[in-house]
């Protein structure tokens, strides 16, 4: 059964910094296509950043200020989200995409004050 934790999130004021933590158990984060995905109040779920193998993709509102990582030896991925802005606002998912199945954690709320 495939399980993930999301932890790191809080309330930061407008440039900021958090880092979000999914730990992994069930499956191997390296051997998946891993996700943060956020939903802000009254919008739909959003890619954020994604990791597959050594390739990364972020949504365009975020490049250049977030970076997804993961570490192979705790199974663990990471989201660094620097210079933050009150339209990053949202509860933060983890997301394990695998043999074409869709896995979520419970998310993690992410609340930028101006």
């Amino acid at each position: 059964q495939v399980q993930l934790v999301e932890s790191g999130g809080g309330l930061v004021q407008a440039g900021g910094s958090l880092r979000l933590s999914c730990a992994a158990s069930g499956s191997t984060v390296s051997r998946s296509v891993m996700g943060w995905y956020r939903q802000a109040p009254g919008k739909q779920r959003e890619l954020v950043a994604a990791i597959t193998g050594d390739n990364t993709n972020y949504a365009d509102s975020v490049k250049g200020r977030f970076t997804i990582s993961r570490d192979n030896a705790k199974n663990t991925v990471y989201l660094q989200m620097n210079s933050l802005k009150p339209e990053d606002t949202g509860v933060y998912h983890c997301n394990l995409y695998r043999f074409g199945r869709d896995y979520w954690g419970q998310g993690t709320q992410v609340t930028v004050s101006s």
